[in-house]
């Protein structure tokens, strides 16, 4: 019976021609629920990361939408001047004496003795004209008179006689004064031929184009043969001449530095094609009034050139002396312009903007002189947007982050 039994139990033997041999079914539900847990645990991991994702994004979104809302502004303090200086503004060069030279006679023009550039001396001669109406209107004056004086000398020896007849009671006094009458008449017909034979003979003289000064001829405007009028009314000028040796030089100042000149200051002058030279002048004269449509003060300066390096009617920089007293400089990219004139931004203490109103005392291109409207200890905005307002909040940019051109202004 224990054999029996033993068989009974025995596994009975497996076929080779059969498959592979199945797992138990606990087995396959074991690993089944490994594979689930596993799933879900991925999942999992899965939706934990997107949720962690999304908060840092939205953090993220959240911090830079803030940064973005803040506004970073430049800031630099205004600079103090020392009250010295100059001042320079622009002038022109204009000769000590310059001059359009027109025809006072009408002719043709016979020849021409100096071009452009020439150097001529007082009274030299510039041209010749001829005049053949003025040489005969000279000539019958000239007859004209001879004639009233022949008429005079019969009205004086007819009066001299009658005066003789009178006193032998031969003529009545009423004779006599006919007498008198033609002679006086006489007399000053004479003296009105003389008048105009010498106005002929002085307009003939003009017929002879002579400098009215020293000088460099600056323009020649006719040529032999043309027509020549008389005065300068439509007649075009037949030279210009000009003194260069002095110069004189003007400046427009303006009215706020109006009181910082006087007459006998010393000014230097330079001109741009000149680099590296200076020139000494002296004002001399001092406009008494302010030009109302420029608010402005008229300067001359009187500029020796002695060599003649400079040249009337160039463009060049006068340095005037400055104000006496200390003003504040900002950058020239610091201005605002508004409807209610020029304004600064200052930052205050609390990061708030204050749209200070300004008054420019001189613009000096990169910077502006302001006379009033700020303090030293302002914190001025470079390059300010045009958006921004009064009570904005700003946030100051650190000094190393700032851009170099303002840097560069500030100092």
């Amino acid at each position: 019976m224990t054999e029996k039994n033993h068989a009974s139990l025995a596994i009975p033997a497996r076929d080779p021609n059969e498959g592979p041999a199945l797992p138990p079914r606990h087995v396959e539900w074991k690993r089944a629920k490994i594979a689930l847990v596993i799933v879900l645990a991925l999942l999992a991991l899965g939706a934990a990361r997107t949720v962690v994702t999304d908060m840092m994004h939205n953090r993220s979104i959240a911090t830079r939408t803030q940064q973005n809302a803040q506004q970073y502004v430049n800031v630099v303090l205004p600079t103090q001047t020392d009250g010295g200086g100059e001042t320079t503004l622009p002038g022109t060069l204009r000769g000590f004496v310059e001059s359009p030279i027109y025809a006072r006679a009408t002719g043709y023009l016979l020849h021409w003795y100096a071009d452009i550039g020439t150097r001529v001396k007082q009274g030299q001669l510039l041209a010749d004209l001829d005049t053949p109406e003025i040489d005969q209107e000279l000539a019958q004056a000239v007859a004209q008179r001879d004639q009233t004086a022949s008429s005079l000398g019969l009205a004086k020896s007819s009066l001299e006689r009658w005066q003789q007849l009178r006193q032998r009671d031969a003529v009545s006094q009423q004779e006599l004064d006919e007498r008198q009458s033609t002679y006086n008449q006489d007399v000053a017909n004479l003296a009105a031929a003389d008048a105009n034979v010498k106005r002929l003979r002085q307009l003939e003289s003009f017929k002879r184009i002579v400098a009215p000064f020293a000088g460099v001829v600056t323009q020649r405007n006719v040529d032999v043969g043309d027509l020549i009028d008389a005065g300068s009314g439509t007649s075009r000028a037949l030279f210009a001449l000009a003194q260069s040796d002095p110069l004189r030089v003007f400046v427009q100042l303006p009215q706020a530095y109006a009181q910082n000149v006087s007459v006998g200051q010393e000014v230097t002058i330079m001109q741009a094609e000149l680099p590296g030279q200076q020139f000494h002048g002296k004002i001399t004269h001092v406009s008494g009034a302010i030009d109302v449509p420029t608010r402005s003060l008229q300067v001359e300066v009187r500029l020796p050139n002695p060599d003649g390096l400079l040249r009337p009617g160039a463009y060049v920089q006068v340095a005037l002396p400055a104000a006496a007293h200390a003003r504040l400089l900002v950058p020239g990219n610091a201005l605002l312009f508004r409807a209610e004139g020029p304004r600064v931004a200052v930052v205050d203490a609390d990061g708030h903007v204050h749209l200070n109103k300004i008054v420019i005392a001189q613009d000096l291109g990169q910077s502006l002189e302001i006379e009033s409207g700020i303090e030293p200890t302002d914190k001025v905005i470079v390059n300010p947007s045009d958006s921004i307002a009064d009570g904005d909040h700003v946030v100051i940019a650190p000094q190393d982050q700032q851009h170099p051109s303002n840097q560069k202004a500030a100092s």
